[in-house]
């Protein structure tokens, strides 16, 4: 097995471009953190009690995800990680990381995360401009972002920090001083995304009335290569669209997903996947509850057919460095679909946007900022 990941609904408050599942009160936190672990253990027999359940399987990686972890106490934290421990075989150095905001991470804290064996950080520090954190609605200020990295490099060495850019009215001279002033505090990976508006999200209605601009593609695009670019040159590898790792520092957790290992998702929201099939539990703090004090898995499957898993190798493979193996196309889904995939992509190839190296389909320089669109026309149509 790869991981666990665990989904923690709570935030200080609502980031305006955010349409994941969370909750800004913190009311039913102490129910909740004892329903995560209960999952935990009721969800053990999918990995050793059914007939397609490898015996020997081991958590590699534990991810707490949100919402925003931070908001729970090291406790609560604990909580989590015993349950796993006591209920699953975990590999001798998994790697455990913690989702964060930086307002939340005082040096008391980030010294009691690593006592816990929280071994790699995830800062949502979103930009390092004052104007940019209030348009997103963001917890924490720009003093804050810089330090809370001061302090967290002390103590933890595997550190990643989320960036965001084609923000509106945001100049390439402004991104790259974004991307120089992450540089400066040496951590080993980012993750970065162009700012998207999601509907029924706060920047969906302020875009409609007109009190904030719409993304620009094109600006994107030039952030895009200016980030891939900057990172480069500092011995960052673009091993997935949007994350950038020195070596050895690639997250462990996000690649089994792009790979396509298993894992299972805990809380409301969280999905998980088996090799065969995916599930998603439902996005109702209220409900989740009330169905796992009832010893009831709050959740919904789906088994992925031959056409569902090719769809998914060919967009996971697009976006990362390990290409897609027209080897494994052909003896996983067969000729009709190497077949349909080597058609599909002959346009993109004659383009300059894709090209083959030893078998292996991936995308060029050119290619990677329009990966996403590009797979959508190799997917196979039911």
């Amino acid at each position: 097995m790869s991981g666990i990941y665990i989904h923690i609904p709570f935030c200080k408050q609502a980031c305006h471009y955010c349409d994941f599942h969370f909750s800004t009160s913190m009311k039913k936190k102490d129910e909740m953190v004892l329903a995560l672990a209960k999952e935990i253990e009721i969800r053990k027999s999918e990995l050793f009690d059914c007939a397609q359940s490898d015996k020997n399987e081991v958590v590699e990686t534990i991810y707490f995800g949100g919402g925003t972890p931070s908001r729970l106490q090291i406790a609560d934290l604990r909580l989590q990680i015993d349950s796993i421990y006591k209920n699953y075989r975990v590999s001798e150095n998994p790697e455990i990381t913690l989702e964060a905001n930086p307002d939340d991470l005082t040096e008391d804290y980030l010294i009691k995360l690593a006592e816990m064996g929280v071994n790699r950080l995830s800062i949502g520090i979103q930009s390092f401009f004052e104007d940019d954190l209030k348009m997103m609605n963001r917890a924490h200020n720009s003093e804050e972002a810089k330090k809370c990295l001061e302090i967290a490099t002390h103590y933890f060495d595997n550190i990643s920090i989320d960036l965001i850019y084609g923000i509106p009215n945001m100049s390439n001279e402004k991104w790259l001083q974004n991307i120089e002033t992450a540089l400066s505090f040496n951590i080993p990976h980012i993750s970065s995304y162009a700012l998207t508006i999601e509907p029924k999200t706060a920047l969906h209605t302020f875009i409609q009335k007109g009190i904030i601009s719409q993304p620009n593609d094109e600006v994107a695009q030039e952030h895009f290569n200016i980030l891939v670019e900057k990172l480069e040159e500092n011995g960052f590898i673009h091993y997935e669209l949007s994350n950038f790792g020195k070596e050895n520092y690639f997250s462990k957790n996000n690649s089994s997903y792009w790979l396509g290992k298993k894992y299972i998702g805990i809380g409301p929201s969280a999905h998980s996947y088996d090799g065969q099939s995916r599930s998603w539990n439902v996005s109702n703090n209220s409900l989740y509850l009330k169905l796992i004090s009832e010893n009831k898995l709050p959740s919904e499957k789906e088994t992925l057919t031959k056409t569902d898993r090719y769809n998914e190798y060919v967009m996971t493979g697009l976006r990362t460095i390990w290409g897609i193996s027209l080897d494994r196309i052909e003896t996983e889904f067969g000729k009709t679909y190497l077949d349909y995939l080597n058609q599909q992509s002959k346009k993109f190839i004659d383009n300059g946007l894709l090209f083959v190296q030893e078998n292996i389909l991936k995308t060029s320089n050119e290619g990677k900022f329009l990966c996403d669109g590009i797979a959508s026309d190799l997917f196979m149509l039911n």
